[in-house]
This record gives C-alpha cells, sequence and structure tokens, in this order.
C-alpha cells in the first residue's frame, strides 16, 4: 500500500490550510465590517463641567463642538483652549478605547486559527 502524503494526496490544497484560509476570509469580512461600524460611531465628551462638548467620529474626525455662552471669556482665551484640548482628547480616548475592544475580540478569534497554539507563528 502506497503512502500518503502529509497533504491530504491531491494536487489542492490541503484540508486544514484549506480550513486556515477559510477562517482567515472570514475574519478579514469581520475586520472590515467592524472596521465600517467603528467609522460610522460618534463619540462626545465634555470638559469644564460640561461646559465644552466636542465630538468626533471614529475616523478621528471633529464632527462638532458646543461651547456653553459663560465659558467664553474674551479676557481669558487659555482656559477655553485648554478645555477644548482637554474634551478633544478624552474623544480621541473614546475611539481608541472602542477601536482596541473590537480589535481585540476579533484577535481574540485567532486562537481558533488551524491549532496555532493561540497566536500566529510570527
Amino acid at each position: 500500500m502506497a503512502k500518503r502524503s502529509g497533504f491530504g494526496g491531491g494536487m489542492g490544497m490541503p484540508g486544514n490550510m484549506n480550513n486556515l484560509m477559510k477562517q482567515a476570509q472570514k475574519m478579514q469580512r469581520q475586520m472590515e465590517e467592524s472596521q465600517k461600524e467603528l467609522e460610522e460611531k460618534e463619540f462626545t465628551a465634555s470638559s469644564g463641567g460640561g461646559a465644552v462638548q466636542v465630538t468626533i467620529n471614529g475616523k478621528r474626525e471633529v464632527t462638532g463642538v458646543t461651547l456653553s455662552p459663560e465659558v467664553v471669556d474674551p479676557d481669558d482665551i487659555e482656559m477655553l483652549q485648554d478645555l477644548v484640548v482637554a474634551a478633544v482628547n478624552e474623544a480621541l480616548r473614546q475611539v481608541e478605547d472602542a477601536s482596541a475592544n473590537v480589535y481585540g475580540k476579533l484577535a481574540g478569534g485567532l486562537g481558533g486559527l488551524g491549532g496555532l497554539g493561540g497566536g500566529l507563528p510570527f
């Protein structure tokens, strides 16, 4: 009896490799969908007890700034600038957290790819 090769015999892709490719394609689709969903979300942060609000989208673009009239003091422009910077940075942190959460969940699925022992070999 002839020995079978470790690759399933034929010229096609071995069964394990075929499954690995299917899982990789599925993960790629999930990543693309998750990226699109993240880009469509909006994140709002405030500073100065709500005196300054900044909204950004998942693409990290500022889509809105709201200032309470009492925070607009022509004699203290620096305070207003600081409040805007603080609100923008907080909104960006929210996007980063959401992004890390989405991609962390997807990366968790890498452990099942082809029995690679919980991760990729590189």
